[in-house]
């Protein structure tokens, strides 16, 4: 149950805290939450380090409960238990932090203000707002969150986000309620994935500015080895949002541009390729008809597919989801082995 104040007006608030081999950090981490949270979930990914026992035998803290799966699952598998967990409590938002220490959970209150004001649905850190921290970051981990970044924008569809994998961040239950838990992404494509189940669910997301903290740590995340894998999962997340978002839930002026401007541009393409290619074998020179009725198609598709972009960059979610959502159903037990 959650320990929130008996007649408090105030939205609960649950912290998830997944953990693989954080018994180093996680206990200044715990110490340095503050009362405006109610319950703390500290989920223990199969660690090898034992980091849940840790918690359990040294952390006095009564808000912290430990759960410990059998198997790992990945950092998006520990924060969906814990986001089931929290819900199952009745926490009204729930925030996600990380057990190593980077994130500075003195932020919690800034970090959930836009949820508590009814600004946002989703909010998420953002390092890169600091010039001074973003110095600090290692320049691998520069170049590699530029790249996500600017590759997590098309299938998001949250244009003006960035930071992609910072996991700080937190969710209103009634929206997070409407996702489907089961389908996202449990490794470390889970914070780019919630972005497009959010999306698709007509959420509205908002960043607050946090320092970039790094000191004995080390990130499991490996840009070079997960940058092939995140494409194909970004080109597919991307078919599917504009798909849901200009066909099956909505079909404007931009989903004719889309259309005609890809079925335009393709065409001059493909048209143009076939008669030089057979300009090419005859040796017989292509006509300014020819030319013109392969070129004119190109230039017409690529203008109505600049239109869509432009469109779509600027079609911001508005208003927040939550308000107008009823409460969360009650939550199923996690499908996963735990020991509470």
């Amino acid at each position: 149950m959650l320990r929130k104040p008996l007649n408090d007006p105030a939205p609960a608030v649950a912290v998830v805290v997944p953990c693989y081999r954080e018994v180093e950090h996680v206990l200044d981490v715990l110490a340095g939450i503050g009362p405006e949270v109610a319950n703390i979930i500290v989920v223990d990914d199969a660690c090898p380090d034992g980091t849940g026992a840790h918690v359990r035998d040294t952390c006095a803290d009564p808000r912290v409960e430990v759960i410990t799966h059998e198997t790992n699952t990945g950092v998006g598998g520990a924060t969906i238990t814990g986001y089931r967990r929290a819900m199952g409590m009745g926490a009204d938002i729930i925030v996600k932090l990380d057990g190593d220490g980077q994130m500075d959970p003195a932020l919690i209150a800034t970090l959930i203000a836009p949820i508590r004001e009814g600004n946002a649905d989703y909010v998420k850190g953002n390092r890169f707002y600091d010039l001074d921290g973003v110095s600090q970051m290692p320049r691998e981990r520069i170049v590699g969150n530029l790249v996500l970044s600017f590759a997590t924008k098309m299938p998001s569809g949250y244009w003006d986000m960035f930071d992609p994998t910072n996991g700080f961040t937190a969710v209103h239950a009634r929206v997070l309620g409407r996702l489907p838990l089961d389908k996202i992404s449990t490794g470390f494509f889970f914070e780019s994935d919630m972005l497009f189940r959010l999306n698709v669910a007509r959420a509205v997301v908002a960043e607050v500015p946090m320092a970039a903290r790094y000191s004995t740590e080390t990130s499991k995340l490996r840009i070079r080895r997960v940058l092939l894998q995140f494409a194909g999962r970004h080109l597919a997340n991307t078919a599917k949002r504009i798909f849901y978002g200009y066909f099956l839930c909505d079909f404007n002026i931009a989903s004719i541009e889309l259309l005609v401007g890809t079925l335009l541009f393709w065409f001059g393409v493909i048209f143009g390729a076939v008669r030089w290619y057979q300009s090419m074998v005859s040796g017989v020179p292509a006509t300014a008809g020819t030319v013109i009725l392969a070129a004119l198609p190109i230039l017409l598709g690529w203008q109505m597919l600049l239109a869509f972009f432009k469109f779509d960059t600027r079609n911001v979610l508005t208003p927040p989801l939550h308000p107008r959502l009823p409460p969360p159903p009650e939550m199923p037990a996690a499908k996963t082995d735990v020991e509470t």
